[in-house]
C-alpha cells in the first residue's frame, strides 16, 4: 500500500552508525574549556574502540551522539558539547567514572550489522523497569507523548547508540529484550530503573508515519 513512498539513497558523505557497538568507555574528564566558550570538553577512555587511525574532526558516537574528536592522545579522545547537545541528551548527566556507548562512524562499504543511524538524538527516555532472569534481561522504558507513534513491536530503535529491536509496546511505554552479548558489550548490563537514556527514532519509521499523516489530513480536508 505504501509502494508509491520513494527514499533517496544514503548519501556517500552522510555520517552513519551501524548500532553496533565497538566498546565500552569510561569518562575521565568532563569539565568546561577554559577559553570562555559555553562549551564542555569530554575525554573518554575508548576502551577496544581503536584510535590508532583516528584523526581531527572525525566522528565518534557516544552514547548514540554523533560527536566530533578535538583531541586524542593515546586511548584517550575529547570532544566538546555545546549547551544544546547537554540539554537534548543524557551526555548532560555523566559523571566521571561513567561508562558510555562508544562507536565510530561506519565506512563506506562496511555491513551495517544493526540498522543505519545518524546519531542524531531526537530525546532521553527514562528507565521504568527492569527485570532479570537467567541469560537475559528486559527493561521498560517511558517516551515522551510525542515519540509514542513512531514506536511499533519488532521496529528498530536506537538506544544509547544500540541498535534493538522493540519486544513489545503499552500506551507511550516499551521494552526491549537484551540477550548475553548485549549485556557484556554494552552499557545496558548496568542500566537501573530511573536512569535516562537517549533516544534515536528509525529515520524511515519517521518519515513513513509522517508522510501518512500528511497524506491522510488532506484527504480529511477534501483535497
Amino acid at each position: 500500500m505504501l509502494d508509491w513512498l520513494l527514499f533517496e539513497p544514503t548519501s556517500a558523505y552522510t555520517t552513519m552508525f551501524s548500532g553496533i557497538i565497538a566498546s565500552v568507555g569510561h569518562i575521565t574528564t568532563l569539565t568546561p574549556r577554559n577559553d570562555g566558550s559555553p562549551t564542555v570538553r569530554l575525554t573518554v577512555e575508548a576502551g577496544s574502540l581503536g584510535l590508532d587511525d583516528v584523526e581531527l574532526g572525525d566522528s565518534i558516537a557516544c552514547n548514540g551522539v554523533c560527536l566530533t574528536v578535538t583531541s586524542v592522545d593515546g586511548d584517550l579522545v575529547s570532544f566538546d558539547l555545546m549547551q544544546e547537545t547537554l540539554r537534548v541528551t543524557n551526555l548532560g548527566e555523566l559523571q566521571v567514572g561513567d561508562r558510555v556507548n562508544v562507536e565510530r562512524a561506519a565506512r563506506f562499504g562496511d555491513d551495517i550489522g544493526g540498522h543505519a543511524m545518524s546519531g542524531h538524538v531526537m530525546a532521553t527516555a527514562v528507565i521504568t523497569r527492569v527485570i532479570d532472569t537467567p541469560d537475559n534481561r528486559t527493561v521498560w522504558f517511558r517516551l515522551p507523548d510525542e515519540l509514542a507513534k513512531f514506536v511499533f513491536t519488532k521496529g528498530y530503535i536506537g538506544i544509547d547508540g544500540c541498535s534493538l529491536t522493540i519486544g513489545a509496546v503499552e500506551h507511550a511505554g516499551f521494552c526491549v529484550h537484551l540477550i548475553p552479548e548485549t549485556l557484556a558489550r554494552t552499557n545496558l548490563g548496568w542500566r537501573q530503573a530511573g536512569e535516562r537514556v537517549n533516544i534515536e527514532i528509525d529515520p524511515q519509521t519517521q518519515v513513513i508515519v509522517e508522510t501518512v499523516e500528511r497524506v491522510l489530513a488532506g484527504r480529511g480536508d477534501g483535497r
